[in-house]
C-alpha cells in the first residue's frame, strides 16, 4: 500500500485518505469506522435534489445486500448536519425509506478535497458523483466517477465488489460482464513451465495459452 504525495484524486493501490467529520450518526473518525471492513463511500452533489434520492432511498433499500458482503455504506456531499437530517427525514415521509448508513456533513471541503469529488468543470458548488471501493486494509481497490446528471447502477456497485472479492479469495481475474457463478480468468503464466502446465489442464477453457477460464 503506498500513500497519494501527489494530491488530487486518490489512486488504486493507494491509502484510503483518513479523516475526521461530522455525520448523521455523529463524529466519524474514518480510520477507526472502516477499520477491518470493505467500505463503499460515494458522494452525491446536492442533498433535496431528484437523481440523488433515487440513489440515496436505492442504497438504503439493498444495504443488505452489501451487508452480507462485509461492506458498509457511507455517503458525503457538502451539504449541512442540518440539510441531511431533514432530507433523511423527508426520503422517510415521503418514499418509506430509512437512510441506515451514514451521510458525511462536509460543508468544510475537506474531505471532499481529499478525495477529488470537486470537479470545478463540472459544478464550483457541489461533489460529482464519485465511489470509492476501500478494502479492510483502507487501500483503494476501484473508484467510480459520473457526472452530475447521472444515476449510478447499484447492480454494478455490487457486481464490481463480487469481482474485487473473489479475485482476492480465489488469486484470479474477471473477465468483461462475468458474474459470481460464471468462469473467472486464469492469471497470466509467468514462465514456459507455466504455459505447459495451463495447456495441459484438462480443466481449463483454453482460447489459447494466455486466455484461460475455470470455474471456482
Amino acid at each position: 500500500m503506498t500513500t497519494n504525495t501527489t494530491g488530487g484524486i486518490p489512486r488504486i493501490g493507494e491509502a484510503a485518505p483518513d479523516f475526521t467529520a461530522p455525520s448523521t450518526q455523529g463524529e466519524i473518525r474514518f480510520a477507526e469506522w472502516a477499520k477491518d471492513s470493505w467500505v463503499l463511500l460515494f458522494s452525491h452533489p446536492a442533498d433535496f435534489t431528484p437523481v440523488c434520492t433515487t440513489e440515496l432511498t436505492e442504497l438504503a433499500r439493498r444495504a443488505g445486500e452489501f451487508s452480507q458482503r462485509g461492506v458498509k455504506l457511507i455517503g458525503l456531499s457538502i451539504d449541512s448536519i442540518h440539510s441531511h437530517l431533514a432530507w433523511r427525514e423527508n426520503i422517510r415521509e415521503k418514499l418509506k425509506v430509512e437512510i441506515g448508513y451514514p451521510l458525511i456533513a462536509d460543508l468544510s471541503m475537506n474531505v471532499a478535497s481529499l478525495y477529488g469529488m470537486l470537479h470545478p468543470g463540472a459544478s464550483a458548488t457541489a461533489t460529482v458523483r464519485a465511489v470509492f471501493f476501500i478494502d479492510p486494509k483502507r487501500v483503494v481497490r476501484a473508484l467510480v466517477y459520473y457526472p452530475l446528471s447521472v444515476g449510478r447502477n447499484v447492480d454494478e456497485l455490487l457486481r464490481l465488489i463480487d469481482a474485487l472479492q473473489t479475485g482476492d479469495k480465489n488469486a484470479c481475474a474477471t473477465p468483461v460482464n462475468w458474474k459470481p457463478g460464471e468462469k473467472v480468468i486464469v492469471p497470466p503464466p509467468k514462465t514456459e513451465k507455466e504455459v505447459a502446465e495451463r495447456l495441459a489442464n484438462a480443466s481449463y477453457e483454453k482460447v489459447d495459452f494466455y486466455l484461460c477460464k475455470k470455474t471456482l
